[in-house]
């Protein structure tokens, strides 16, 4: 196979399948919700989904060091089922009604944040299986740990800027986070308790 569509398969259409996945997701419960009449419900799936954002946010308080216990990986994983299903419920919430530019601001950002997350995974995956693939490749040729080191310098270098990815992630969420803030306050204000 060559490398074009191997990295198609590999690298490309997991990152599109999962986006796609989400929206279309997103259309189904909207349509059966429409279907029975309980389009209701959606108005407060908002709630959980805010909720299950938050609680995947867990990896990053671990990856920061602010937690201290929980296994890194299991909590990257739990992190990226969460906010995905977090974020559904928040584009079911949405739904398409336009009338809200608060909310719209938020949804728009919450999936350029989504965006970023699963380009980071996807690019920062595959810059360390390549590296790893060189790595293994060298030894087998016989070459020195010093040497192999010494050739693969740029290569680690890359993938330690992939790894910086976050700093672009994380301004990208905290706008997320702003803007859902102020939707949920402005609905709190503006909802018309009785």
């Amino acid at each position: 196979m060559s490398a074009k569509p191997e990295l198609l398969l590999r690298e490309v259409l997991p990152f599109f399948l999962g986006l796609a996945a989400l929206l279309l997701a997103t259309l189904l419960i909207d349509a059966l919700l429409h279907l029975v009449d309980a389009v209701w419900i959606g108005r407060y799936l908002g709630i959980p989904g805010v909720l299950l954002i938050l609680v995947s946010l867990r990896h990053s308080l671990r990856k920061r060091g602010i937690l201290k216990t929980g296994d890194p990986v299991r909590l990257l994983r739990l992190h990226e089922g969460l906010a995905w299903a977090g974020s559904l419920l928040v584009l079911v919430h949405a739904g398409i009604h336009f009338n809200a530019v608060l909310a719209w601001l938020a949804v728009v950002a919450m999936l350029i944040n989504i965006a970023s997350g699963l380009t980071g995974k996807y690019l920062l995956r595959r810059a360390q299986t390549r590296l790893k693939a060189a790595r293994t490749e060298l030894k087998a040729e016989g070459v020195s740990d010093l040497e192999v080191s010494a050739r693969l310098h740029n290569d680690s270098l890359a993938v330690d800027v992939m790894r910086t990815w976050r700093k672009v992630h994380l301004p990208i969420a905290l706008v997320f986070a702003t803007l859902a803030l102020a939707h949920i306050s402005a609905i709190f204000i503006l909802w018309g308790w009785k």
